[in-house]
């Protein structure tokens, strides 16, 4: 009932469009495979605001916003309401598209949080310019996305963060034991605007589509009620943004080729993989230069380094040393694991044992699904452990006292004896947590039970 109802709104939303208007969109969105024909013909460019009007095109667009869910814009309008904003002013929202006077409304601005520490600034454009943004996407992908670098994986179709990291270990495997690992000083708030725009006029003749990205740069940002300008950046949190980025930086991909560089970009993380330090510190200088001289874009010296990949982390990963190197998560990466861990299974949370099992099982699943592809299995057993030590911490602080940690332990089949021992017990609950009447109590089997994830099986074992 609910598939039919959302078909029912995708065809009511734009029963106004004129079928077949656009040329070649019945092909899909930024999920369908790359383009084989590399071409940008400015001819072919000339008319992409129809194709991005096009109602395939639009449907596609309109399930990808209301699947990435996400929080209302400055005009408060949620994900489900935009399907009846768009069943009555479509129309109009077109007709501002086609003649290039459409005006984005300002992003409403967030803190969030970085995993380092500090906060990154989000752009949280409202639910209708995060569509039309969409519906802009799929269209300039296909287009863009087969002229970009072999060595960029970001936000790319049929790419993705593990071949990025496989690919970097293929080129340590290969003696390139020593890497240049660029960081970008905020990246997505520095990019210059003119600069962008002229590699989108390089790209794109419709007059109108080149309009509405200025008029997405230009949209300004909400804080506190009072709306700033933006003269550079590209805020993150719009659709658009990730596909800006990847050209922006393709002149950087295209300069690295040139020069016979083996690297490795996804997004702002970029690293270059030489086989001496020398050659490192050399490269450093020269990229740095031309990152700051051609791409007016800022290298933070404080983050980016010349070391052993082994020193370094690369999007969650690091490696092993040797000739034959293996991925292994970055030791960052395990303690924001722990810390999570440790928040949804502290003793005095005050929940019971199964809610706290599918809170984690819910996080665990998602993390073991991206960190699963390390090649050190060993890590990932010690963290079950760990974590199943954690959870009898919990239940037996829950139990509180001996009598019922007694009760509790024989209900679970232990026997009489231990469990009088164990409940008298002077130890602290992360001692008795390895001890034989908790294992017997609380093992392992009983926690896939209740739903908790193994991290050392990989989801698709």
């Amino acid at each position: 009932m609910g598939a039919k109802r959302q078909n029912i709104q995708l065809r009511l939303a734009f029963e106004g469009d004129e079928a077949g208007e656009a040329r070649g969109s019945a092909s899909g969105g930024i999920e369908a495979p790359r383009a084989t024909a590399v071409t940008e013909d400015p001819a072919s460019t000339a008319a992409l605001m129809e194709e991005v009007c096009d109602r395939e095109n639009l449907k596609r667009a309109l399930q990808r916003v209301k699947s990435n869910k996400g929080s209302a814009g400055v005009d408060g309008m949620t994900i489900d309401q935009l399907p009846a904003h768009l069943k009555e002013h479509w129309p109009t929202i077109r007709d501002q598209l086609l003649r290039g006077t459409y005006q984005p409304q300002p992003v409403r601005r967030v803190e969030s949080p970085k995993p380092d520490g500090g906060t990154r600034a989000l752009g949280i454009p409202t639910v209708l310019d995060r569509f039309i943004q969409q519906a802009v996407l799929q269209v300039l992908h296909r287009y863009w996305d087969p002229t970009f670098s072999d060595h960029s994986f970001g936000f790319r179709p049929g790419r993705s963060a593990h071949q990025a990291v496989a690919r970097a270990q293929s080129y340590i495997a290969a003696g390139h034991r020593w890497v240049v690992d660029l960081d970008l000083e905020k990246f997505f708030d520095r990019v210059n605007h003119d600069q962008l725009m002229g590699k989108v006029a390089e790209r794109v003749a419709d007059q109108r589509l080149r309009r509405l990205l200025r008029a997405y740069l230009n949209a300004g940002v909400m804080a506190n009620g009072l709306v700033s300008p933006t003269d550079e950046g590209t805020p993150q949190g719009g659709p658009l943004s990730p596909l800006l980025s990847n050209l922006v930086l393709d002149g950087l991909d295209r300069e690295l080729e040139r020069r016979g560089h083996r690297f490795v970009r996804y997004a702002d993380d970029c690293n270059i993989y030489v086989r001496s330090q020398r050659a490192g510190q050399r490269v450093m200088e020269s990229v740095t230069r031309f990152i700051t001289l051609r791409l007016k874009l800022t290298v933070n010296s404080a983050k980016s380094a010349v070391a052993r990949p082994a020193a370094r982390k690369f999007l969650g990963f690091s490696f092993t040393v040797g000739s034959a190197p293996k991925r292994r998560i970055a030791p960052k990466a395990l303690t924001r694991l722990k810390a999570r861990v440790r928040m949804q299974t502290r003793r005095t949370r005050g929940v019971r044992l199964e809610q706290m099992v599918r809170d984690l099982a819910t996080y665990l699943t998602g993390w073991r699904g991206y960190f699963g592809y390390c090649q050190t299995p060993s890590v990932l057993t010690a963290l079950d452990s760990w974590i199943q030590r954690r959870l009898r911490c919990a239940v037996w602080k829950q139990w509180k006292r001996g009598r019922r940690r007694f009760a509790g332990l024989r209900a679970r089949g232990v026997g009489r004896d231990l469990a009088a021992q164990t409940a008298g017990s002077l130890h602290g609950p992360w001692h008795l947590s390895l001890s034989p009447a908790l294992s017997i109590a609380l093992p392992t089997a009983y926690f896939r039970s209740l739903g908790l994830p193994p991290l050392a099986v990989r989801p698709n074992a």
